[in-house]
């Protein structure tokens, strides 16, 4: 494959690579049936609390030093069962929490077509996975889709002074490789960190993966080019100048 140039393709993971979004619903849907049959929870505050539990996973800030990623979310569980009813529930929000992790970690899957891709595109080009998050739980993820015989380097934001859309992560990425951001590409689903991102660092283009056919028009940052489904990108690459 012929790829004009590019030296390198970053990929954001979640919802790019892997369907996170699907693992955690379904894996969601376990604990709703856990909390129905084995508490006193009914099911409406079965759902109750797990929307809780999942809205708390957008807001998260804690002291490594003295808790553990699995212990707040544990917590996460237990006090979402608390504000429904006072009582005692470690050993049930436990309980949750492990049901949903290790069966949202059981869903997180490459699809065949893009292990395929994959491997076809890094025999003309360097890869890299580029993912925002904390530490465990990215590397459980990328341990779980088995994710990395198929870069040249994985780096986690977590692991380092700034995330994503900051451009020493993506200039770091760069080094990693031995390549110019203006010889690379950014591949992700999200605006505000992979497409701001590649745009501060200064890369080639950035190309967008966007799902959701309704949210088309004027996206803001503007990437250079969209798809629907990962697996389009060489289609892109080879016609990007």
């Amino acid at each position: 494959m012929v790829l004009n140039g590019i030296k390198a393709v970053f990929f954001d993971l979640d919802n790019t690579l892997i369907d996170t979004s699907g693992a955690s619903k379904k894996a969601i849907e376990e604990v709703v049936k856990l909390l129905i049959n084995k508490s006193k929870f009914n099911e409406e505050e079965a759902h109750i609390i797990c929307k809780d539990f999942q809205a708390n996973l957008l807001h998260e800030a804690f002291d490594p030093t003295k808790l553990t990623i699995d212990d707040l979310r544990v917590l996460h569980f237990e006090r979402a069962m608390q504000e429904i009813r006072s009582g005692d529930y470690k050993c049930l929000a436990k309980e949750c929490y492990q049901l949903w992790k290790t069966k949202r970690l059981q869903l997180m899957t490459l699809s065949e077509t893009t292990k395929n891709m994959l491997c076809e595109l890094r025999k003309s080009t360097c890869l890299v996975l580029l993912t925002n998050g904390n530490r465990q739980v990215q590397r459980e993820k990328i341990e779980a889709c088995g994710a990395n015989p198929f870069f040249d380097a994985i780096v986690v934001g977590g692991e380092h002074a700034e995330e994503k859309p900051a451009p020493s992560i993506f200039l770091h990425c760069c080094d990693l490789v031995a390549v110019k951001p203006e010889d690379c590409v950014m591949v992700g689903d999200n605006l505000d960190t992979d497409i701001q991102g590649g745009l501060n660092a200064g890369l080639k283009a950035t190309i967008w993966l966007n799902k959701n056919t309704h949210v088309t028009s004027n996206p803001s940052p503007t990437p250079h080019y969209t798809i629907q489904s990962v697996t389009h990108l060489p289609d892109v690459l080879k016609n990007l100048q």
